[in-house]
């Protein structure tokens, strides 16, 4: 599934939340707010999608996820892993720790998180 940059962003208010009317959408947004029938069309495209679902309470929809956020980017990532770096997840990590100035304490901290992972792993 595909989100666009402003479903993402509506996904991630409705992700923190767990449901959220539309005004708590709209109080969430960063300013400059999009305008009511921008983001009523972005949650049109979300629940066309699958991606929320809503229940309905008089005149007002409350929206809720369908699709579990680690489930979305977990997607996301294998998908930049595929593309962006020949299906290898050593050249990922390798542009990653590379490229983004992580510190020794963080270096250190993946480092123990790949340790860990590795001590979970049947051989």
């Amino acid at each position: 599934m595909n989100l666009s940059n402003g479903e993402e962003q509506l996904m991630n208010i409705i992700w923190e939340k767990g449901k959220a009317f539309m005004k708590d959408l709209l109080e969430s947004l960063p300013e400059p707010k999009p305008a009511v029938t921008t983001v009523a069309t972005l949650l049109k495209r979300l629940s066309d999608k699958g991606a929320i679902g809503y229940t309905v309470f008089g005149n007002s929809r409350e929206y809720y996820p369908l699709i579990q956020k680690k489930t979305y980017f977990s997607t996301k990532v294998n998908e930049l892993v595929k593309n962006f770096f020949n299906n290898s997840p050593s050249q990922f990590a390798s542009f990653f720790t590379q490229e983004t100035d992580m510190s020794q304490k963080e270096l250190e901290s993946l480092k123990k998180i790949i340790e860990d992972q590795l001590k979970n792993k049947t051989p």
